[in-house]
């Protein structure tokens, strides 16, 4: 018996694990991807928003403000990339000074720290190379940026030590509420594999699939409306184009197509929002790629769009009200969805798991701290050691005196530690989450046998077993046949 299932493990789901497992609880992750952070959160931004957009009042606004306090602390506990780069949202006609002095004054309202609004001289002194039309700007200098994959890994990979119970490859097919009357005062959940959990709470963290989750305990008061955006990410040779998240207005769509610096040095562009039917559609196409090339060079003058290494799309949970949804489920009290957790969800995902627990609390559930918690995490990055240490590594493990990804110099010592790490990455994508390997210029091309035979080795799997990311993905054989369902959630 749980006391607490979780479904699904992305940014929103693993705050909820980290936060739930400071308290002595028995938890447990249900997650239909086989590794964490494999949905929206691996295909967004990376974008901790300041919060001067979100409407004051909302909830959406509290927990901006509050998720973006808390993300500093826990990326400082748990050694996650995070960089204050500041952003700027740029105008481009009277129309946008209009909107950007109400985002302002919004931000005000939203207690957001350092805003300034900037005229088009003072916006060019702090990005030399933004398009001539540019008539203005907001300044949001406590604005940052992340590594979302290590944000949501390392939260999980810190619960699991305390306790965790993680299930990857293990969507949700049925749950049935408790029957008190047929002595059943608990939730029963039937993963993809036939198991049978009870459990005595939920947290339905479901993504782009939270409104299915729901309607398995005959919740209808709100329905999942998917939106896709698509990316281009540049080479780190097109790092320096700026120094700044650079926004244009939002619109009812979204915040735009945005131009950033990534915490590993890189250039990210995008998004578009277009509405989609599958929810797991993440495929690109020519024309919005287009668009997205198009609007971002209304940003700035010289993107080098020549050094593009990769394209790619994540599907939001845009829902059917304006604001997150975070609130017990009209089926039970504790039955919690935390749903509609669009933009700007990577930021607000602590907050919105912090009110999950006054939720939970109010419906029973006894939270008691524990004194033995371990709130710690730290992770070897050979690149960044000075030679001294470098040599002392190599010394003591041989293992991380052999690069095998060059690009971003990824040692075998590093993936090793990944694949015997609390959370063990099962695909060649996933060792790219978990330690960069794989992520640079050449995208794998020449790292990734090597990756593939370190995996195979390390995990004792048969050569022809390991996958590119999701189960059935097979990389030198063709995918088995047989059931692929894997239940509804991400």
């Amino acid at each position: 018996m749980f006391d607490c299932t979780i479904i699904g493990c992305g940014i929103t789901g693993a705050a909820a694990a980290y936060l739930l497992s400071h308290y002595d609880l028995k938890l447990l992750v249900l997650e239909a991807s086989n590794d964490v952070a494999n949905g929206s959160t691996k295909a967004n931004s990376a974008i901790l928003h300041a919060g001067f957009d979100p409407e004051p009042g909302s909830l959406m606004a509290r927990a901006n403000v509050r998720g973006v306090e808390m993300a500093a602390e826990i990326c400082r506990r748990l050694d996650v990339p995070r960089l204050n780069c500041g952003a700027l949202v740029l105008a481009f006609s009277p129309d946008d000074l209009h909107t950007i002095r109400e985002l302002y004054a919004r931000g005000l309202a939203n207690a957001v720290p350092g805003l300034r609004l900037l005229s088009a001289v003072e916006a060019r002194q702090l990005e030399p190379y933004l398009a001539d039309t540019v008539t203005g700007a907001l300044l949001a200098p406590s604005s940052s940026i992340v590594d979302p994959w290590e944000y949501a890994l390392a939260m999980t990979e810190t619960a699991v030590k305390n306790g965790l119970v993680l299930a990857l490859g293990r969507g949700v097919r049925e749950i049935k509420l408790p029957d008190a009357a047929a002595g059943k005062d608990y939730f029963e959940l039937t993963d993809s594999q036939g198991q049978r959990h009870q459990s005595r709470y939920v947290i339905n963290a479901a993504g782009v699939h939270s409104d299915q989750v729901h309607a398995m305990i005959g919740g209808h008061n709100f329905r999942i409306h998917p939106v896709r955006g698509q990316y281009f990410l540049l080479d780190k040779n097109a790092g320096h184009t700026c120094r700044h998240t650079l926004f244009q207005c939002p619109t009812a769509a979204g915040k735009g197509v945005l131009v950033s610096p990534t915490v590993h040095g890189n250039l990210i562009i995008g998004p578009d929002a277009e509405a989609v039917a599958d929810p797991d559609n993440t495929a690109t196409t020519a024309e919005a790629l287009e668009y997205v090339r198009r609007m971002a060079l209304r940003s700035l003058n010289n993107i080098p769009f020549g050094e593009n290494i990769r394209n790619f799309a994540g599907v939001r949970a845009q829902s059917d009200r304006p604001d997150f949804i975070v609130e017990a489920s009209p089926q039970s009290p504790r039955f919690i969805n935390l749903a509609g957790i669009k933009s700007p969800g990577l930021s607000a995902a602590p907050a919105i798991a912090e009110m999950a627990l006054d939720l939970l609390a109010q419906a029973g559930l006894a939270l008691k701290r524990r004194a033995d918690y371990d709130d710690s995490r730290r992770r070897i990055r050979f690149r960044y050691l000075t030679p001294a240490q470098q040599s002392e590594l190599i010394a003591a493990d041989p293992r991380y005196g052999h690069v095998v990804c060059r690009c971003e110099t990824i040692t075998e010592g590093e993936i090793v530690a990944a694949l015997h790490g609390p959370v063990p990455p099962r695909s060649l994508d996933a060792v790219k989450r978990h330690c960069n390997a794989g992520s640079g210029r050449c995208q794998g091309s020449f790292c990734g046998p090597r990756i593939h035979e370190i995996i195979a080795r390390e995990l004792g799997l048969p050569y022809d077993a390991v996958t590119q990311n999701e189960d059935g993905s097979y990389i030198v054989t063709e995918p088995t046949k047989g059931n692929s369902d894997k239940g509804v959630t991400v």
